[in-house]
């Protein structure tokens, strides 16, 4: 990876040493430049976990990543800086999937002087910057609160989230994780038709004041005092929310690919309102 180059890519001019300042500079820089997206899933091919090739097509605007694209990318990017990194096995709980580690989810650790810091670049509506990792640690980072504590299911974490975010927490667990333990679930959820990641076309991007979340044609902002959201009705439109709110023009993308990608969408938000009025009648 050109670190000069990706640096440079999310905004941060220079990286002198490593440091708590220097990590949350880059943490804070990178979730606010490189979007959480499932976008690239769309087209049948998956997508990579390589590092280096998916900093490659961030830095051509061709793609964002989840968190094992993400996380991947954080990691080889602080090792390259000199931090200390090593890579969790997590796992997400939501309304419907139950707390567990089951390597859905990749987490970092940081190592600075005596000191852990939790860095989660792959959680969309998760941590701006950096997490002590103690007993009680608060993540009040606008618009969303965050509390760590010890995991109920695995000897590790949990990250308990807020009440206005799509997810109920996530665990991961104290030992270390090669990337290698991770290219299963990658491979379903990049690839398989049932995959929420293939199913649903969706993106994040977690700036300071504000979230930012689009899924098939919602577009939502979240801020401190008010929530924004639309139905986007034209692709063109489509195509200058992902360009200009999620830094994703995607020049790669032929014009029968934008025409292909905007019926998808479209028929992913119509399945939507039918199931939602199949379960009003039932």
């Amino acid at each position: 990876m050109d670190t000069t180059a990706f640096l440079r890519h999310i905004g941060v001019a220079e990286h002198p040493h490593p440091s708590l300042e220097g990590l949350c500079a880059v943490h804070e820089a990178f979730v606010g430049a490189v979007p959480y997206e499932s976008v690239q899933f769309q087209f049948g091919g998956g997508g990579p976990l390589n590092p280096e090739t998916v900093a490659a097509r961030i830095m051509a605007s061709e793609a964002g990543g989840y968190c094992f694209q993400l996380n991947g990318v954080l990691a080889h990017l602080l090792t390259e800086l000199g931090y200390q990194v090593t890579k969790h096995r997590g796992g997400v709980q939501t309304k419907t999937q139950p707390a567990q580690v089951d390597s859905r989810h990749l987490v970092l650790t940081v190592r600075l002087g005596s000191e852990d810091w939790i860095a989660d670049a792959g959680l969309g509506d998760g941590l701006v910057r950096p997490l002590r990792a103690e007993v009680g640690a608060k993540a009040d980072q606008v618009p969303f609160e965050l509390t760590l504590r010890r995991s109920d299911v695995v000897d590790g974490w949990r990250l308990d989230y807020d009440p206005r975010s799509s997810l109920l927490g996530m665990d991961f667990e104290d030992a270390p994780a090669t990337l290698a333990d991770f290219e299963e679930q990658h491979r379903f959820l990049s690839l398989a038709p049932d995959s929420p990641f293939v199913r649903v076309a969706s993106a994040f991007l977690r700036r300071v004041d504000n979230l930012a979340v689009i899924r098939s044609v919602g577009f939502t902002q979240t801020y401190a005092d008010r929530v924004d959201d639309r139905i986007i009705e034209s692709q063109r439109e489509y195509f200058d929310v992902l360009a200009d709110v999620f830094l994703l023009p995607l020049p790669q993308l032929s014009g029968a690919d934008r025409d292909a990608l905007w019926r998808r969408v479209w028929t992913q938000y119509e399945d939507f309102l039918a199931a939602q009025e199949a379960a009003a009648t039932t």
